[in-house]
């Protein structure tokens, strides 16, 4: 049967759709992060829909597991098979055309294989922008984005994935293909199916393309970088300037343990402000001409009024970019540093600060040794909560630590009414997780969802839903 399938499968797809090579298959074979491995029966890379459609056909009639990828770039293990060597890697990667640019209407149709990078620079030649953006633009595709719901360092005006996908096209686990691609604003024909699969991680169906809102190019950027005593005035800042009516993009909060690491281990890197203050806002806010005028404005009284304690402006998008540099290397920063373990949460806005400082003092208590602290999207309630491990700790620390360190700080999350995956998802690495914290009618109606959508188990099995994480059936 092994073989039948995998002849079938190759006259599907044609020689440059099908691989079985081990050299060929090993980069797609681990995580992003390095800390999943698994095999895989093959490498199947439909360069369509169409060929998409008859690959999914192919694995229900046989009952193989898929397991789709895009970029690769899941930090939850959302897009590795296991190790039973039984599943079909199902690559969207040449499925990469941006499909049409609407500039009058603000709309791109891009495949599910498009880089958003690339995105990027094909709104920016009409005028235009995906208002989208993370740290691995140069390698996630649209496919895992909406897959996974990204968020990003815009989401403070614009929302996540599920905001800005006005259509969806999808093959089903049946081999149907859903044709929702119509950007309708208004469309009363039941439930949302396109939102449905926005987040689900692949487990219910494959997402082809998408119909994306694009924005116009502002006139200018402010970009920012703050000093502030704490976070509760990082708020108090950030709600100030909306209240002055501005359009903020971004806000990122940033500790001065992050910035030590990143200036310590970045090359090239250097502080953005002569004082040294113990947190820091990274500011972008969008405007008319002008707008950077009032903004200096506001920075200035604040300053006088004790609010901030330092602050500078960019003068070039060299200098914002500089300024991003250092946000984005946070992460790189801390692996240089040593092992931590790291946790993707969100809390409601207004219960940020407490939770930020009164979580890691309680960590610190807790587990002797370990450093633990915050950083990111303060604005929309979602941080990047990280505990580093005591000085001298083994490379594989946060492999050993981890599971009780993450329990401790995911009962903290969900005491205050917060969620233990902000924008990464659930993937395999928070599924029991999940199963433990979640509440029991959301775990029931996800599990219905996914008997309903997929009644052979055979898409992405083991990512998100609890219930049914036991293995598709071999071929």
């Amino acid at each position: 049967m092994r073989e039948e399938f995998l002849n079938a499968l190759a006259a599907a797809l044609g020689p440059k759709g099908l691989t079985r090579d081990p050299e060929a298959m090993a980069p797609w074979l681990s995580d992003w992060r390095g800390r999943y491995h698994g095999a895989a029966l093959a490498l199947a890379s439909p360069p369509g829909t169409a060929e998409v459609a008859s690959v999914i056909r192919l694995c229900a009639a046989h009952r193989v597991p898929i397991v789709p990828q895009g970029g690769n770039t899941s930090m939850v293990g959302g897009a590795t098979p296991d190790s039973s060597g039984n599943a079909l890697i199902l690559s969207l990667r040449r499925m990469n055309r941006v499909r049409n640019i609407d500039a009058e209407a603000g709309l791109a149709v891009a495949e599910a294989g498009v880089i958003l990078s690339e995105l990027h620079d094909a709104a920016r030649e009409h005028g235009l922008r995906f208002p989208l953006s993370l740290g691995a633009k140069g390698s996630a595709t649209i496919g895992g984005l909406c897959a996974t719901n990204a968020g990003g360092t815009q989401v403070l005006r614009f929302g996540t994935m599920r905001s800005l996908v006005a259509g969806l096209e999808a093959v089903l686990p049946d081999g149907s293909v859903l044709d929702s691609l119509a950007a309708l604003k208004k469309d009363n024909r039941g439930p949302d199916l396109k939102q449905l699969l926005i987040g689900a991680e692949g487990t219910l169906g494959i997402i082809t393309a998408a119909t994306l809102q694009l924005v116009p190019l502002p006139e200018e950027v402010v970009t920012g970088w703050v000093g502030l005593s704490s976070p509760h005035d990082a708020l108090s800042l950030l709600r100030r300037l909306e209240g002055e009516g501005f359009a903020v993009e971004s806000f990122e909060l940033v500790p001065a343990h992050s910035l030590g690491l990143v200036l310590a281990h970045v090359p090239g890197t250097r502080a953005p402000l002569q004082t040294a203050p113990p947190w820091h806002a990274l500011i972008e806010i969008a405007g008319g001409h002008g707008v950077r005028e009032s903004v200096e404005a506001v920075l200035s009284w604040a300053l006088d009024a004790g609010l901030i304690s330092d602050g500078a402006i960019a003068e070039s998008e060299m200098h914002a970019a500089a300024f991003w540099r250092i946000r984005e290397s946070i992460s790189e920063a801390e692996r240089a540093e040593g092992p931590a373990v790291q946790h993707d949460i969100a809390v409601p806005v207004a219960a940020m600060p407490d939770f930020m400082l009164s979580a890691a003092a309680e960590v610190e208590r807790a587990f002797p040794g370990v450093s633990a602290g915050a950083f990111g999207h303060l604005g929309d309630g979602n941080v990047h909560f990280h505990v580093r491990a005591p000085a001298g700790a083994a490379p594989d620390w946060a492999t050993t630590a981890g599971k009780p360190i993450s329990a401790f700080v995911y009962d903290r999350i969900v005491a205050v009414g917060g969620s233990i995956s902000a924008e990464h998802g659930i993937g395999q690495m928070k599924l029991d997780a999940f199963a433990r914290l979640t509440d029991p009618a959301r775990l029931k109606a996800l599990a219905s969802l996914k008997a309903a959508f997929d009644p052979l188990g055979i898409m992405n099995p083991g990512k998100l839903v609890p219930s049914l994480a036991s293995e598709a059936a071999a071929p």
